[in-house]
């Protein structure tokens, strides 16, 4: 099932991207409009209004779609999007698929993962999912397989926007028997925002990539900006 492609932008990059400013005249001054005297760095407050160009020199967090026109004010916050946003040791109910390393859409990689390292079958298994949602290196139990950790080391263009987990397989015939399951997993270990964003940097060309990267970008600004109660060791 997985289609594998293999991002290279900075933060303010990709907002300045998303917002077509690369080429606007923003009016110059201090770190934030209405002169409030916020300190660089400082989380951006709903309801107030800001000045793009100003909140991207100092670094604080926000979303791209509240920005309007040259100023945006802060939307109140909301419950995160993706699926990682428990500690360790959260049980949950996914819809899982497989895949080979000699379907077609995967060829071109062989029986390697994202991270140009073999895809593994073993005590350890290589699993793929949106990054988004389950960060490179979040470790996972199936609980009707105790004895068997899965590593999300993995991405593909289908699971992009969905819950699915893609667990490898190294034969057609063990992917076939797996199917489509609905599996209770328990959450053993996050993964990291931050290397899964390094990863991608220099894979921006492709569209299922930066879906992925908005999604992780989403997610520290939330972090960073007190608005999860997930710990931020926890979440990068």
């Amino acid at each position: 099932m997985k289609a594998n492609c293999h991002f290279s932008m900075g933060l303010l990059g990709a907002i300045a991207l998303t917002l077509g400013l690369s080429s606007c005249a923003l009016p110059s001054g201090g770190l934030f409009s209405q002169g409030r005297g916020e300190s660089s760095g400082a989380p951006l407050k709903p309801g107030v209004r800001y000045e793009v160009r100003k909140a991207l020199s100092a670094g604080v967090p926000f979303r791209p779609a509240e920005v309007k026109r040259y100023y945006f004010v802060l939307e109140s916050p909301r419950p995160p999007l993706i699926a990682a946003t428990g500690i360790p040791g959260k049980k949950m109910t996914v819809r899982t698929t497989a895949y080979c390393h000699d379907e077609a859409d995967h060829l071109a990689y062989g029986a390697r993962n994202a991270l140009g390292t073999p895809l593994r079958f073993g005590q350890v298994r290589s699993a793929a999912a949106d990054w988004s949602r389950y960060p490179v290196g979040t470790r996972f139990r199936i609980t009707d397989q105790p004895h068997i950790i899965y590593e999300v080391d993995d991405y593909g263009s289908a699971l992009v926007g969905t819950g699915t987990i893609d667990i490898y397989k190294p034969t057609r015939s063990l992917m076939n028997a797996w199917g489509v399951r609905h599996v209770d997993i328990e959450v053993l270990q996050w993964g990291s925002w931050e290397r899964s964003a390094d990863i991608m940097r220099d894979r921006m060309k492709w569209p299922h990539v930066r879906q992925m990267m908005r999604g992780i970008q989403e997610r520290m600004y939330q972090v960073r900006a007190g608005n999860s109660r997930t710990p931020v060791t926890a979440a990068l």
